[in-house]
């Protein structure tokens, strides 16, 4: 360790007042740059998960639903909710020219009540045709889901037997899926055979609100790949105006809700941000003169003992890096920690999906704003140093006589 470092060190431990009021406004401001940015990075990494997790280029409801329901929330959100059009539409859809692949998803809400384990939403669908879940379900298992089994989203909790109960139809957990940050994560995953024996044990029940309707002959929705040199929004315009009873939508229009919603709170999130960093550092210059204007006769002393304008500079700017440098510390750590423990809540506070970027990603945030905090708090410090070294120090000496 050097005389300077060494030096500011001890002066740093002489004034623990000081030292703490510069250090709480250094933890603030990295706290903000680095809470703040992680928070908007969650956002759009849980948007670019939910994206690909759709998996398909047009989604096709029940005209119905798009009245009774928040479709958004139950197709993107997992909100618990179902809805039943024929099983006729999926040939209909697929005889659109433009349409590539279809397959279809059957829904079905759980109950809180003793017939079910949980409130749950339960998808169904295609092994044969599906090509939207079974990749994201591959990424964790690779076998094949029998009848009764069934793979749970990564919130939802079951018991060493890793048993569920729907309907009184108990059903045994496959695998468990990787994160998106959504509410997809509460959700159960199961093929269409499986989620026939529930509609019917919930109907059976009189707990189906469809309970005239066959499940072997209903679909909830009907997923759309579009072939390539196709535009997709002519061929949504053409199953709406040829299949009866359905309301197409293009994929990105329903991700474009969602999205809208997170840019409005990244926007609020940024213009927080700037306020907090902008009144950090205006606070930061204000203390830091009060500082140096009490500290004249000691710098001016110093001066005449023989320390040079530029060690004296050097001095108090190592004083204020090792301050910031430990506020950053702190203040990224408390960002991160109420990030990571609340990041569930946080995301359905904000109705938005919410999955923490990679590791990778979070070091060079926080080394980023490591660096951020360092530089503010040594060039203000600097330049009040210099306006002091400047001042004649007979004149200081004088004015404490």
């Amino acid at each position: 360790m050097d005389f300077i470092t060494s030096f500011s060190l001890q002066n740093i431990k002489r004034r623990p007042g000081r030292t703490i009021a510069v250090l709480l406004f250094s933890v603030l401001f990295a706290t903000a740059i680095f809470g703040g940015t992680l928070l908007t990075g969650s956002m759009q990494q849980g948007l670019r998960v939910l994206n690909s997790r759709l998996g398909a280029d047009i989604v096709v409801v029940p005209v119905a639903a798009k009245t009774k329901f928040n479709v958004n929330s139950v197709l993107l959100q997992g909100t618990p909710g179902y809805f039943y059009m024929e099983r006729k539409v999926l040939d209909d859809v697929a005889g659109i020219e433009g349409v590539e692949k279809v397959s279809p998803q059957l829904f079905l809400a759980s109950m809180t009540a003793d017939c079910c384990s949980a409130s749950l939403q339960i998808v169904g669908f295609d092994p044969r045709s599906d090509f939207a879940i079974q990749p994201w379900i591959r990424e964790t298992y690779g076998g094949l889901l029998g009848d009764g089994d069934i793979v749970a989203g990564s919130n939802v909790r079951f018991t060493d037997t890793r048993m569920l109960k729907f309907y009184d139809v108990n059903c045994k957990v496959a695998a468990q899926l990787a994160k998106t940050g959504s509410a997809l994560d509460n959700a159960i995953y199961a093929n269409e055979d499986t989620v026939k024996r529930l509609i019917a044990a919930s109907q059976k029940r009189g707990m189906n609100q469809y309970n005239s309707f066959d499940p072997a002959d209903a679909t909830s929705t009907v997923l759309v790949k579009v072939k390539d040199g196709y535009d997709i929004e002519k061929v949504t315009g053409e199953i709406n105006l040829h299949v009866r009873k359905v309301k197409a939508v293009a994929a990105k229009n329903l991700i474009s809700d969602v999205a809208a919603g997170l840019s409005g709170l990244s926007d609020m999130i940024g213009i927080c941000i700037g306020v907090i960093w902008i009144l950090c550092v205006l606070i930061m210059m204000i203390v830091f003169t009060m500082l140096m204007n009490e500290r004249k006769r000691e710098f001016a002393v110093l001066r005449v003992l023989g320390t040079s304008r530029s060690m004296l500079s050097r001095m108090v700017v190592s004083e204020a890096v090792l301050i910031n440098l430990a506020g950053g510390i702190v203040g990224i750590a408390l960002a991160s920690m109420f990030v990571m423990l609340f990041n569930t809540a946080i995301g359905n506070l904000l109705k938005v999906p919410f999955l923490m970027p990679p590791v990778s990603t979070i070091l060079l945030l926080a080394g980023a704003t490591l660096l951020i905090s360092v530089l503010a708090g040594g060039i203000i410090s600097a330049l009040s140093a210099k306006r002091i070294s400047n001042m004649d120090t007979s004149l200081i000496l004088r004015e404490g006589e």
